[in-house]
């Protein structure tokens, strides 16, 4: 038996039903920020999904790092494209995040099983994307003209806690 832990590309490929949410990162391209949602997704329950191309190799020290030790507890999906994902989704409601949506995240009525959808560092989504699901956008309030964005994984971290209040924070305590 192997001593060592597992990594996550030995989790690639489960969809877990039983996730209260499923945190999804379009062509995330710095390794520590899909490492730190990991650890969020392990303290949390939720699964996560890497849309790719990916901006690292899913077996990137820094990506493993930040997640430290808790790949085993993450249940990790990499999809091939957005389309692929979004297909593989199905008919979960997908809540999408931008600088550019109007909507606060604080509106909506998240819901088990719920996706969120966060895009790269440096694009953010598909305008396309965007404006076909205008109304499941959202975003995070910042004062204007003082930041460009927030970090990823503070963003996935914010609406993640958020969206599990809504829910009664299932599973946790």
């Amino acid at each position: 038996m192997s001593s060592r832990s597992p990594q996550p590309r030995d989790r690639v490929g489960e969809i877990p039903p039983s996730a209260p949410l499923h945190l999804a990162l379009y062509e995330p391209q710095i390794p520590p920020n899909a490492g730190n949602v990991a650890r969020l997704c392990a303290a949390t329950g939720c699964a996560l999904h890497l849309i790719e191309p990916l901006g690292f190799s899913i077996d990137d020290r820094e990506l493993k790092r930040a997640g430290l030790d808790y790949w085993h507890s993450v249940a990790v999906t990499v999809h091939p494209s957005l389309d692929a994902f979004v297909q593989r989704m199905g008919i979960r409601t997908m809540w999408l995040f931008s600088t550019r949506a109007t909507r606060h995240y604080g509106d909506a009525p998240f819901a088990f099983g719920d996706v969120l959808l966060f895009g790269k560092e440096t694009a953010g989504l598909p305008q396309a994307l965007l404006d076909a699901r205008s109304e499941h956008t959202l975003r995070i309030p910042m004062r204007p003209d003082a930041a460009r964005s927030l970090n990823l994984s503070t963003a996935v971290g914010i609406v993640t806690y958020a969206a599990l209040g809504r829910l009664g924070f299932p599973g946790l305590h």
